[in-house]
């Protein structure tokens, strides 16, 4: 009985030609890679990625349009109490602005300012029924939408998702501060006159909590 030994295993030239095409390849995709590749550093100027809502950038850019929307749009109080207490229907419709859940009022007026909670001030504006309450906003803390939803331009199909339409809302209130607010000391108000131009949301005709755009103090 003999002994059989097994074939050797074929290495010839078609092989090796598969073998070092498919490593040449191999190179040209790395280097290729390689090449394509750019390295971003965190934080720098290249790490900003389009499309994305800055509201930062929102705020510095949108609050002037908004502040000057506002202030042409502003009704004296006197004349916007007397056709809400009239025909507060009609009154949306003249000046209005539509909102959620009630609509955008722009108004002007001075008063004196009397004593405020949490940087919300009570003021008194000569000629005004004492049945209606205008407070306004002082800050730290800006609450509400109503400069976003203000002059019914900034609408929600303008923005990606609900995120970024109300970092909007909250962009265009931190611009405001730091443009009117950060001018005067909303510790001390109490006693002093307040001239105002701003915008509150129609809820209850007989108080009214104003967002200031414009703010001046005497």
């Amino acid at each position: 009985m003999s002994n059989l030994v097994g074939a050797p295993i074929n290495t010839g030239p078609k092989r090796n030609r598969r073998v070092v095409i498919a490593s040449v390849a191999a190179v040209i995709v790395l280097a290729a890679m390689a090449i394509d590749t750019k390295v971003v550093k965190i934080g720098s100027a290249s790490d900003v990625q389009p499309n994305v809502f800055s509201p930062e950038a929102y705020g510095t850019s949108e609050f002037p349009k908004v502040q000057a929307a506002i202030a042409a749009r502003a009704v004296g109080a006197d004349e916007l109490a007397k056709a809400i207490a009239t025909d507060k229907d009609a009154a949306t419709k003249k000046y209005g602005v539509p909102g959620g859940i009630g609509p955008e009022m722009s108004v002007t007026f001075a008063g004196v300012a009397g004593a405020g909670k949490s940087g919300v001030y009570s003021v008194t504006v000569p000629g005004l029924a004492s049945t209606l309450s205008i407070r306004v906003q002082t800050g730290p803390a800006i609450n509400g939408t109503d400069l976003r939803d203000a002059t019914g331009t900034i609408t929600f199909e303008q923005f990606t998702n609900q995120i970024d339409y109300q970092n909007a809302g909250s962009a265009l209130n931190k611009e405001m501060k730091a443009q009117v607010l950060s001018k005067i000391d909303n510790a001390n108000l109490t006693g002093k006159t307040l001239s105002v131009v701003g915008v509150f949301q129609l809820i209850n005709p007989n108080s009214w909590l104003v967002t200031p755009v414009r703010l001046d103090v005497q």
